[in-house]
């Protein structure tokens, strides 16, 4: 996803992504992703990055997962450039067919996310993309998901972390990669 005009990814999160104090609560911080995703030169360096990233990893990737809702931005791309497949990981009650689900905390609150139970193969390698990295527990949720599909998580990919939630912490034994620490 080069871009004629790309620039480098600290320059694309330095400038186009924005905090929102007190959302979607009090003492929240919010990390707004969508001016980077519309400015297309930054959208393409954090792409590219991820890209990158993943083809660094000890073997190829045969699925990309994408969390709802940023997920699905960030996944779609990175999975065309890798030739791996896609597929999303979704809240509650908007998938079709059988699922496996798993329920969760969030910095406040819970929630459920679910996966198609077909949705991967048995023993696939699976990178799983989403924007933040904040308590971990969507990505535990997704991690559990995708094993319990009979996948093997390959890693953890983040544009943002915000280190002192630890949700790293959470993640143990699992390769993450963040391409920004706040």
């Amino acid at each position: 996803m080069t871009t004629p005009l790309s620039m480098g990814v600290e320059h694309a999160l330095d400038h186009h992504v924005r905090s929102i104090p007190d959302w979607p609560e009090p003492g929240v911080t919010f990390r707004d992703l969508t001016p980077l995703m519309g400015h297309p030169q930054a959208f393409g360096a954090v792409v590219d990055e991820l890209v990158r990233r993943a083809r660094q990893l000890d073997e190829p990737i045969d699925m990309v997962i994408g969390l709802e809702a940023r997920g699905f931005i960030f996944g779609p791309p990175v999975a065309l450039a890798l030739g791996a497949g896609f597929v999303p990981i979704r809240k509650a009650g908007k998938l079709p067919s059988a699922t496996h689900d798993v329920t969760y905390e969030l910095e406040y609150g819970n929630a459920t996310v679910q996966i198609h139970q077909d949705a991967i193969e048995i023993g696939q390698r699976v990178l799983v993309v989403d924007d933040v990295l904040a308590t971990g527990g969507t990505l535990a949720a997704a991690n559990q998901l995708v094993t319990a599909c009979g996948g093997t998580i390959a890693a953890n990919f983040v544009v943002l972390e915000i280190d002192v939630l630890q949700g790293r912490d959470t993640l143990a034994g699992i390769i993450v990669e963040a391409l920004r620490h706040i």
